[in-house]
């Protein structure tokens, strides 16, 4: 791979990460219950499922999702009634995401750290638009007459950097802003958003359809 086919490959990775998704959503939503730090956990856990969503890419698997109609719509139906639970879960909580009596530094207690990156990893590798993105994206970038491996890697883990990077931005941003969403009236409608946003993330991987040639 040249200099210019990776910096391509950067800022085309650079721009779909950016626009938010569900692993962002749930960036936000623990930088906001748990403070920015909490956040890492649940970022190291999104950038994993993307490394096992890029492996699949590799293996052919991402293929037969975009080629087998049972396949894609199994894996579609499991992500998106992942993010029902989770929009679910959030709209019938009967604790606000955010209150003045959350505690001294008006952060909730957050859960054991291996939940944050179960629930991140589960998010990120349920979704099949990733391993789609990663099957149609790779080819464009890799040189077939040289080692795929070492370009697997190099473009994994740009993409795992990109997503690190953007997902601690919005956290950082989010904890930023505590001060407003610690009002009552106000965390109850954060409630309302965050769960109703996951119900919409899963709504739209639920409406894709398989592309066929």
């Amino acid at each position: 791979m040249d200099a210019h086919s990776i910096l391509t490959y950067t800022l085309v990775a650079a721009i779909a990460i950016a626009s938010p998704g569900p692993a962002t959503l749930v960036a936000l939503h623990n930088s906001v219950a748990y403070g920015a730090k909490s956040t890492l956990w649940s970022s190291l856990g999104n950038i994993s499922g993307l490394f096992c969503m890029s492996a699949a890419a590799m293996l052919g698997l991402g293929a037969l999702i975009a080629s087998s109609e049972w396949v894609f719509n199994a894996v579609k139906i499991v992500g998106a009634g992942y993010l029902f639970y989770l929009g679910t879960k959030q709209l019938f909580s009967k604790s606000q995401l955010l209150s003045a009596s959350s505690g001294d530094n008006g952060k909730l207690a957050p859960p054991p750290r291996l939940k944050l990156f179960k629930s991140a990893f589960l998010t990120a590798a349920t979704n099949p638009k990733a391993t789609i993105f990663f099957t149609a994206l790779f080819p464009q970038f890799i040189d077939q007459h040289a080692a795929l491996l070492p370009q697997f890697f190099i473009l994994t883990l740009i993409f795992m950097a990109l997503s690190l990077i953007s997902l601690s931005i919005y956290a950082v941003l989010a904890s930023r802003a505590k001060g407003v969403l610690t009002r009552p009236a106000l965390s109850k409608w954060v409630n309302r958003v965050v769960g109703s946003t996951f119900i919409f993330f899963g709504s739209t991987i639920l409406a894709m359809r398989r592309q066929t040639a």
